[in-house]
Order: structure tokens, then sequence, then C-alpha cells
């Protein structure tokens, strides 16, 4: 794979079957994600609210017609750190038979010269604490665990 052969664009709704598929590529994402024919309209509204605001960015990677990644982007404004403008990156996914393939590091060389672009002063993600391997990745991308993140499902 050369990164010339990539392509990173703004997702379609056409696309959303391939989102989803590699959304549930891995043992987290299966049990997350529902991607039967009845989650349709739950990932077409989502999609449509994504679309429709400009601090997101859905973005899929195309190797040639195939989709071989995904993530979102989001550029948070804000009043911390004199106003800096952060860049969010979440919901990486690489197609199973792609990992390992240095995908990953051209997704995030683009999505964080995105931020950049966008006047983002800072980059930021949350992962899973079941993901080693991201970990591993993320590290090595340069990103320091510095926070501790929670959730609440409401």
């Amino acid at each position: 794979m050369t990164d010339a052969s990539l392509t990173m664009r703004a997702a379609l709704e056409a696309d959303l079957a391939s989102i989803v598929e590699l959304l549930a590529d891995d043992d987290l994402g299966a049990a997350r994600e529902n991607a039967s024919p009845a989650g349709d309209d739950c990932y077409r509204a989502a999609f449509a609210e994504i679309e429709a605001d400009p601090n997101q960015f859905l973005c899929v990677v195309e190797d040639g017609e195939q989709i071989v990644g995904t993530m979102q982007l989001t550029f948070i404004p804000g009043l911390s750190r004199s106003g800096a403008k952060r860049g969010q990156i979440e919901a990486v996914r690489v197609a199973s038979d792609r990992r390992g393939s240095k995908l990953g590091e051209a997704m995030f060389a683009w999505a964080i010269s995105e931020c950049r672009a966008r006047g983002c002063s800072l980059v930021q993600l949350t992962t899973d604490k079941a993901r080693p391997d991201a970990h591993r990745f993320y590290d090595r991308m340069g990103f320091e665990p510095t926070h501790i993140g929670y959730k609440l499902k409401i």
C-alpha cells in the first residue's frame, strides 16, 4: 500500500453499510453495533445529523474502490487554553485484513493535518481500556495518556 493509492473523503450515505461493517468488525464493536437492516434508520439519522454539522467530518478511506477505513473528526471550539480549538478523533477503524499495513498511520497523519488546517491546537481521542493494541499505536503516534476519561450511559 502506498499513501498515493489512498483517498480520504467525506462519507456519503451510500457508504453507511461499509462504515457499520467496519465499526462492528471486532469484539467490542460486534457487541455495540446493529448491522441488521433494522438498524438502518438509526444510522441514517445519525449520518444526517453529522453531515449537517460543519464541526463534524465523517471520513472514509478508500483504496481504489474499496473502503478500508473510517474515522470521525470533531472540531471543538472552546474557551480553555486561551480559546483553543480541539480536534477530536473517534470511531477509528481499519479493515481487519489491512491492520498492520501502516494504513492507520496514514489515516492519523491525514487527520492531524486536517485538524491543523482547521485551526486546532490540540488533537485528542478516547480509546477503550480493552484495546491494548490501539494504546500502543496511539503511543507510537505521539499521543500521551494525560487524562482519565469517564462515560455515563443515559
